[in-house]
């Protein structure tokens, strides 16, 4: 049974006031030149916390949350999954790649079911998910091993549903992912078999939706992939090639959605009744509202028409709560214990704020995955609606709103501790505008302005971190001579995809001066944060959570 009740802090009581965790989402500390937006970008607030404030840089990558390799960009759901649970879990892609290598994923009553299905109807097995080996939302890798797996099987049709990436790969990429795809699927074919790709669209075009932000993203999925209704094409390499001949600033992740058709101009690959459907990413946000498109009975987001008749599975289950979907390949991270549950139980009430775009970061995965309050007595979350407009148009996002929010809490006196998250580094740093990311990491610092103040009036403290880095690398580089690529026109090619770098960290704590880093952690991470802020609360950490980065 658990032990909820923590123990006072052996060495220190706490700061009397509140303790607020900021979470600069995308901000991380970059090379400092020409391509790094935070760099760039005056940061008045940023630079007093350097020198007023305990200040150092944590790794929020690869083996420090839970993904298979230090190459691995970290990114903002096991980012969350590491700040809040205060330890480090398997996560996706580490999960993955362990099940298809032991076969696990093969043996399973799932894919057993799915493959089946397909055997005996003789409808294709469908699989939908981003085209890329970005090891974000998911991994070509898996998709090919699991197309493979189905020529083994003797599964005579497959058909694939592109989503084309550019966000967390270099953009421009989509055409080289195609690619590979088509020359393994011809291969197959040459053998016997009848795989093609069927369909498919910019990730921030199609499908991809996340937070129930824009349902029509995922309608226009519905059409292309289900009803195999779009622009017709003959080829998924054709359609990516003519959009970006029609559009010279087409990139990848918003090119528009494609369906390829055959001599007669007949889709290829729409999904009827018989079929298995296969969603292959294994991070979960943009993955929830396609799943329940295939799963919910009553489903007001849009007319779906006659839903057919399909065994539908996930690479993991994306909602542990919701059990969306009912059926998955690969048991997703079993994360309990996290920080805000012990918070609750230890009398501590709770604010989690931000908008649209990642509020459910700082609730759902900050939970451990898990939807809904622990106990809506000493909680409360509050989602500020994002734009729907490009971000780089509206760099500024909502930190205004956000923190209007925050500052009416700590004002009223209401919780013992808030936790928020702006978007801006991130979102904006997806757009590879560089311009715009500086504006992007400014906004959050004149928010961070009006957070200092307010906190050492209250005497409380003030943590102020990052999740990833993205807006620190706003250019492609060549990976041996760390210089920027540059196009034809020696303009330097953007980046849109997150980075290695670590992140910033600052401790602001005003009524308790004496307080020192913790020297004995050696790499200290993301991870180590959660008991970090059980500190700053007079609460020691349970023994298991990383240790805190104060002495």
């Amino acid at each position: 049974m658990t032990q909820w009740k923590l123990s006072p802090h052996k060495a220190f009581g706490g700061v009397p006031g509140p303790v607020v965790w900021v979470v600069m989402d995308g901000v991380g500390n970059g090379p400092g030149d020409a391509g790094d937006a935070v760099h760039l970008s005056r940061t008045p607030t940023l630079d007093w916390l350097g020198e007023n404030a305990l200040t150092t840089q944590l790794v929020a990558h690869g083996k420090a949350v839970g993904l298979p390799d230090d190459g691995d960009m970290g990114n903002s759901e096991v980012g969350h999954n590491a700040l809040g649970a205060g330890r480090v879990f398997d996560q996706g892609a580490k999960r993955v790649n362990a099940a298809l290598a032991s076969g696990e994923l093969y043996e399973g009553a799932v894919w057993k079911g799915l493959t089946g299905r397909v055997r005996e109807s003789g409808e294709p097995m469908h699989f939908i998910g981003l085209l890329s080996d970005g090891n974000v939302h998911s991994h070509i890798d898996h998709l090919f091993q699991m197309i493979r797996r189905c020529h083994d099987e003797d599964v005579a049709a497959v058909r694939v549903h592109v989503l084309l990436d550019g966000r967390d790969v270099p953009d421009g990429s989509a055409t080289a992912y195609v690619d590979q795809l088509e020359g393994l699927l011809a291969d197959l074919c040459a053998e016997g078999r009848d795989y093609r790709i069927a369909s498919g669209g910019g990730r921030m075009k199609v499908t991809m939706d996340r937070y129930e932000a824009e349902w029509s993203m995922v309608e226009r999925g519905w059409q292309l992939h289900v009803r195999g209704e779009g622009r017709g094409f003959p080829s998924a390499a054709q359609a990516i090639q003519t959009f970006r001949d029609e559009d010279k600033k087409a990139t990848d992740q918003n090119l528009p959605g494609f369906v390829v058709v055959d001599g007669e101009g007949k889709a290829v690959g729409p999904i009827r009744d018989g079929a298995a459907v296969v969603f292959f990413n294994f991070r979960g946000d943009r993955a929830i509202e396609i799943t329940k498109a295939f799963e919910d009975e009553a489903f007001p987001a849009f007319d779906r028409g006659p839903r057919p008749d399909v065994l539908y599975a996930g690479m993991m289950q994306y909602d542990g709560d919701l059990l969306l979907p009912k059926q998955y390949l690969v048991d997703p991270p079993a994360i309990d214990r996290t920080l805000g549950e012990f918070l609750v139980h230890n009398g501590v009430t709770q604010l989690a704020t931000s908008e649209t775009q990642k509020f459910g970061h700082v609730t759902y995965f900050w939970n451990g995955n898990r939807s809904g309050y622990f106990d809506e007595k000493m909680e409360r979350y509050v989602e500020i609606k994002s734009d729907v407009l490009p971000f780089e148009e509206r760099p500024w996002m909502k930190a205004a709103e956000i923190t209007d929010v925050v500052v009416d809490a700590l004002t009223n006196g209401r919780e013992r501790h808030i936790r928020l998250n702006y978007a801006n580094g991130d979102m904006v740093g997806h757009t590879g505008a560089l311009d715009a990311a500086v504006l992007a990491v400014e906004s959050v610092d004149l928010c961070l302005g009006r957070l200092v103040p307010l906190v050492r009036e209250l005497g409380g403290a003030l943590i102020v971190t990052a999740d990833h880095g993205n807006a620190d690398e706003m250019f492609l580089r060549d990976k041996k001579s760390g210089e920027a690529l540059r196009g034809a026109d020696g303009v330097p090619l953007p980046k849109t995809s997150h980075t290695l770098s670590p992140v910033p960290l600052h401790i602001y704590a005003p009524t308790a001066p004496s307080l020192a880093l913790n020297s004995d952690v050696k790499r200290p991470g993301i991870s180590n944060l959660a008991s970090t802020c059980l500190a700053l609360l007079g609460l020691s950490a349970p023994e298991d959570y990383d240790a805190s980065l104060i002495g």
